[in-house]
């Protein structure tokens, strides 16, 4: 079996302070928090970016700010935008940081529209989907597939018999999101078998279901995707101290069950990625 690939996606776009008061917000903070998970055996550093006070952001030049904050820490860490950014963003405020200098290897690119609850509409229409992967296929980005539920799978690979996304591609797949696919072992194989073979994937949970799941991606031969974005809580009950105390958790589990951690060079080998 494969080395396992972590993923820390280490603040999001909605998790606050007072939920975690270690969750980061400045870009000093953001350079910690990576630092923290990185070596801990996180190979790939999901970021989203904010304001001082909190706000979430897709400006290109707050992401320099903490691609180089990160990157002074931790040379060889695999940094993935993010391109969702926050509701009520446009497509051209959501793809500012694929424009960065030097181009990032990897960056995510959702699958669809999920409602989200109340009035909140992750708003994802075919022609995003379309703009945001010719974008990145111009400029040698391989994108993070994100997919929320099974019509999603179904998606991409219309798409990619049209010729937007080549092969092999990488997917991650998110499960218990308010309005997605809920977190279960079902829904989780009904997924992979919906997969195109020589495709990659990382599984993220959200909340409670975060480690269980995580589990169940390491034993398939997937990847893990863990941090603050998605959990705030290294136990029931009681708060994580930093990104590298939930990734440490991950490694663990991963040790008990045989399988090795992939470095960022292993990662990008694995993932085919063209280093930036």
């Amino acid at each position: 079996m494969e080395k396992l690939i972590i993923t820390a996606a280490i603040c999001g776009a909605e998790v606050t302070k007072e939920q975690n008061p270690n969750v980061p917000y400045t870009v000093e903070e953001i350079g910690i928090q990576a630092e923290s998970a990185y070596w801990a055996g996180a190979s790939i550093i999901h970021l989203h970016v904010r304001y001082d006070d909190g706000t979430p952001t897709q400006d290109k030049e707050r992401f320099r700010e903490c691609f180089e904050e990160i990157r002074s820490r931790c040379p060889e860490a695999i940094i993935l935008p993010s391109t969702g950014g926050a509701i009520g963003m446009t497509a051209e405020e959501r793809l500012q940081p694929i424009y960065l200098d030097p181009t990032p290897e990897i960056a995510t690119l959702d699958c669809g529209t999920v409602n989200f609850g109340g009035d909140e509409i992750f708003v994802n229409t075919e022609s995003m989907i379309v703009e945001f992967a010719e974008k990145m296929k111009e400029l040698e980005i391989k994108p993070e597939l994100e997919i929320f539920d099974k019509g999603m799978i179904d998606t991409i690979n219309r798409l990619h018999k049209k010729g937007y996304i080549k092969h092999p591609m990488h997917f991650n797949l998110v499960l218990g999101v308010l309005g997605g696919i809920a977190a279960t072992t079902e829904n989780l194989v009904f997924l992979l078998n919906s997969l195109p073979k020589e495709s990659t994937y990382t599984v993220t949970a959200i909340g409670r279901y975060q480690f269980p799941m995580i589990a169940q991606s390491i034993a398939m031969g997937g990847h893990a995707r863990v941090g603050f974005e998605d959990n705030l809580y290294i136990s029931k009950g009681i708060l994580a101290k930093s990104n590298g105390e939930l990734v440490n958790k991950v490694v663990k589990i991963s040790e008990i069950m045989g399988r090795e951690i992939a470095d960022p060079n292993e990662t990008r080998r694995l993932l085919q990625l063209k280093k930036g």
